[in-house]
């Protein structure tokens, strides 16, 4: 069964969120401060992490970049809508998602599905190898590598996910509405902020100088396109 870890200090978010999603057929962790989600993280087979920003002993921002220093499993924050702030640094520390308190159940349960699908097409194989070749970059669909002139580099699968859509589809402008429904299969709001992250990440362990980027270019006004001739 998918196991997902909801953390915040509120009970009564915890509680809801449980009975929302274990409708679903997903078994619910709660725990209520970031050290507690880290060690749940460690020592348990969790599929996704669902984290409050706000919260004391740890928050969620600290939680999950420890998080990230040895998992890559999916990560969604819960954040109060004045904190706006705290998303963007949530997502460059490598968040993947946010979801705005008081939450939908219906969206709350659209992400955690978009999520979780690509976490597990992520970990798992799916027969046939298929590769993109451009340039020096090869990404492989069947493995989920990727690499750069020879050399593998990490992406979450997200960040997987957006460039695969890119390379499938050198030289055409996405914007990052159409990147956010292409790649989460949902409804765009606010994706602006989201996909800004996750494309510089992306370029900084695809570039070797992010700020003049060779593949991976901005198209001002427009959106994001990969750049280079298959070989």
């Amino acid at each position: 069964m998918t196991r997902i870890l909801v953390c915040d200090d509120d009970a009564d978010i915890v509680s809801a969120v449980k009975i929302y999603l274990s409708a679903e057929g997903y078994n619910i962790i709660g725990c209520s401060n970031g050290a507690d989600a880290i060690e749940a993280v460690k020592n348990e087979p969790v599929q996704l992490v669902i984290m409050d920003i706000m919260m004391p002993k740890m928050d969620g921002i600290t939680a999950v970049a420890q998080i990230r220093a040895f998992s890559n499993v999916p990560v969604i924050f819960l954040s109060a809508k004045g904190e706006d702030t705290d998303k963007v640094l949530g997502l460059n520390i490598g968040a993947d998602d946010y979801i705005t308190k008081p939450f939908n159940p219906v969206e709350l349960t659209a992400r955690v599905k978009a999520q979780l699908r690509r976490y597990m097409n992520f970990g798992g194989s799916r027969g046939a190898e298929s590769e993109i070749r451009i340039d020096g970059i090869v990404l492989n669909d069947s493995s989920k590598a990727v690499t750069v002139d020879g050399e593998p580099i990490s992406l979450t699968p997200t960040e997987f996910d957006i460039l695969k859509l890119l390379m499938q589809n050198p030289g055409t402008v996405f914007s990052s509405a159409r990147i956010y429904s292409e790649v989460w299969k949902d409804e765009p709001y606010g994706s602006d902020n989201i996909i800004a992250v996750h494309i510089r990440h992306i370029r900084e362990k695809l570039e070797i100088n992010p700020a003049e980027p060779r593949y991976l270019k901005v198209v001002w006004g427009q959106g994001y396109k990969f750049e280079g001739g298959k070989s």
